[in-house]
């Protein structure tokens, strides 16, 4: 039996008379997952992929696993993986467009810059920025994924990475899950080490920045870093 794709006029349709921006959320994602099931056609599947991603709404696709998308009835594995690389591809594209020459005069900028991709993470991350001479973005790496609570680096590896992006300046950036910024004792305490070593490595850490809920935290507006 032929699974029907939507009742009454078709996102697809409507993408073509009125282009895409035109369309909602769920209409897009409509058009992305394409077929529903019986008593469920794509649009209900949309809905129901938006409602699982909460408050996040549509960028919660991004933090959703292939698992938890086929936890929802009609929502199979090639589904998940087709919106897990719409996301991941919206993603490259936004970024893409900041990257095309990136320069961070203020830790504010910073961090406004990473502040979407960093305050939803369920899970404490540890982003490293490679600058050059003129504080522009060289790279940026994942150097760390934690528990809910706790970053677990390595600073041999952040040396590692800076010296294969032919580096002269560095920051390091992490998020709290809790959304509170204050660093904990273990934060300071892994910014003085890292201090010390980009000495050594002469390779100057410029900031430590903790991003929470639409706020951040920087050792240097603090005066922890010199």
């Amino acid at each position: 039996m032929t699974k029907q794709l939507f009742d009454g006029e078709k996102p697809y349709d409507r993408f073509l008379k009125a282009g895409p921006e035109a369309l909602t959320d769920t209409e897009l994602l409509a058009i992305i997952i394409r077929t529903g099931h019986k008593g469920a056609d794509a649009m209900a599947l949309a809905r129901k992929v938006l409602e699982k991603a909460g408050d996040y709404g549509i960028t919660g696709l991004y933090h959703m696993t292939v698992d938890e998308l086929m936890q929802i009835k009609g929502i199979g594995q090639v589904k998940a993986v087709k919106i897990k690389c719409i996301a991941e591809l919206s993603n490259r594209i936004a970024r893409a467009k900041r990257g095309e020459k990136v320069i961070f005069h203020s830790p504010a900028e910073t961090a406004k810059y990473y502040m979407e991709q960093m305050r939803h993470l369920e899970k404490e991350q540890c982003l490293c920025v490679f600058l050059d001479g003129a504080m522009g973005l060289i790279r940026d790496q994942t150097i760390s994924v934690g528990t809910v609570n706790a970053s677990l680096f390595s600073g041999r590896d952040i040396f590692m990475e800076a010296l294969s992006a032919k580096a002269v300046n560095f920051m390091i950036l992490h998020n709290h899950p809790s959304g509170n910024v204050n660093p904990s004792r273990a934060d300071v305490q892994m910014t003085q080490k890292l201090i010390e070593a980009s000495r050594f490595m002469d390779i100057p850490l410029i900031d430590h920045i903790i991003i929470g809920d639409n706020c951040y935290y920087s050792f240097r507006e603090h005066d922890m870093i010199q």
